[in-house]
């Protein structure tokens, strides 16, 4: 069985950090580099090292020290337009973490490596003290994130159901905090 290490993300990180990012656009999304979605991708250091509530973290394989998984928070709730009105007023900017980029390459995956990644992510969260709540959405088209974040959090939102069309069809989920800490 193979050993992971998480842990942030240092400059030397960021080039296989990206590289696992667009592998999942491309892959798994079938969307490609969509610079309006994307630009945290291909500058992560601005995106996530620079700004002081934000983090990028990577899972590293200890066998040949290769980054396999991504996960990131940064404070921006999320954005109406493409949201729907509801969830962005829910989740402001600012008191929202947003978890996002939470990615495993597939020949690593249902090792628990997103869970790490996220339980790593979520303690960045409260130790910082000054987050309401954690918001994220997911694409249910990728075998197995819609199950996995049913896990973890709660769909306070699902476009496919929504009256008159699918929205963008992602499922939207808030991930429990209690007192400042999540609960287990």
């Amino acid at each position: 069985m193979r050993e992971y290490c998480i842990k942030p993300a240092d400059p030397e990180d960021l080039d296989a950090a990206r590289a696992v990012m667009l592998d999942t656009v491309y892959r798994d999304f079938g969307t490609g580099y969509v610079p309006r979605w994307h630009g945290d991708i291909i500058d992560p250091a601005a995106a996530y090292l620079a700004p002081p509530r934000h983090t990028l973290l990577v899972a590293v394989d200890r066998r040949d020290g290769s980054v396999v998984g991504t996960g990131a928070v940064d404070s921006r709730g999320p954005a109406h337009p493409p949201n729907p009105r509801h969830v962005a007023e829910r989740y402001p900017s600012g008191r929202t973490a947003q978890l996002r980029r939470v990615y495993v390459r597939p020949e690593h995956r249902r090792q628990g490596i997103a869970r790490q990644l996220v339980d790593a992510l979520l303690d960045f969260v409260a130790a910082d003290g000054g987050y309401r709540a954690v918001y994220l959405h997911t694409d249910p088209s990728v075998p197995g994130a819609e199950a996995f974040w049913r896990s973890v959090g709660k769909a306070v939102h699902d476009e496919r159901q929504d009256p008159g069309g699918p929205g963008n069809g992602v499922v939207h989920f808030e991930v429990p905090l209690v007192g400042g800490e999540r609960r287990a």
